[in-house]
């Protein structure tokens, strides 16, 4: 065969070399970047993602772990520890109100130089008036509340509306008007006459449904 057409492989050794030490180290999936820090955890060299405080009374220190130490720390750590039982009641109970947050009153002190200035001003035309009582100042104006209605059904109300009676009525009221509508439509009071003998049995039994439910 022509030496043109005869194989010559382009590699004399094709074995695989196994990686050095070096390139080992470089290959580390965990090794820290510049700028990293590693975890606070004893023994472990990945890279600190989240903090966690340090103390109770040390929020503002903290320890940096990678995520799964995160986890593991914040199971095991209680704020609440070595507190006094109603000193934890307390701190609940002012988390469940404020969420912890401290609070003031949103209004100037009595004796205050605002106070004194709007108790100085009322009443002489440059302070604040509330002659309608808008706001529960008890003026000239103020509106008197107005007596709340009854709360009766629908058969009550149509059995008072048979009568000709508004909701408020009472039962000396209904009583009455009962009386002077049956002495009205009775036949006897009619010389015989039928004619309000319909208007008579639903006067009754509205009447009826009344002291059925108490009004009468």
């Amino acid at each position: 065969m022509p030496g043109a057409f005869q194989y010559k492989p382009r590699f004399v050794d094709i074995r695989v070399r196994p990686p050095s030490e070096k390139d080992a180290a470089e290959q580390d999936v965990h090794a820290l970047k510049p700028g990293e820090r590693a975890c606070d955890h004893p023994g472990c060299m990945r890279v600190a993602t989240a903090r966690a405080p340090k103390a109770r009374d040390m929020l503002n220190e903290h320890y940096w772990f990678c995520q799964p130490h995160a986890a593991e720390y914040n199971r095991n750590w209680n704020f609440f520890a070595g507190l006094p039982e109603a000193e934890v009641r307390r701190r609940q109970q002012e988390e469940m109100m404020t969420g912890g947050r401290p609070t003031w009153e949103m209004k100037a002190g009595r004796m205050s130089r605002e106070a004194a200035a709007f108790t100085a001003k009322f009443g002489t035309g440059q302070g604040y008036r509330d002659p309608f009582n808008m706001f529960g100042g008890g003026g000239q104006h103020a509106r008197k509340p107005e007596p709340e209605s009854r709360k009766i059904g629908k058969i009550e109300r149509n059995a008072l509306a048979d009568l000709d009676l508004d909701e408020n009525a009472d039962a000396a009221k209904i009583r009455a008007r009962y009386t002077e509508l049956v002495r009205r439509l009775h036949p006897d009071a009619n010389n015989g006459d039928r004619s309000g003998e319909n208007r008579l049995q639903r006067v009754i039994r509205s009447y009826q449904s009344l002291r059925k439910a108490g009004m009468v």
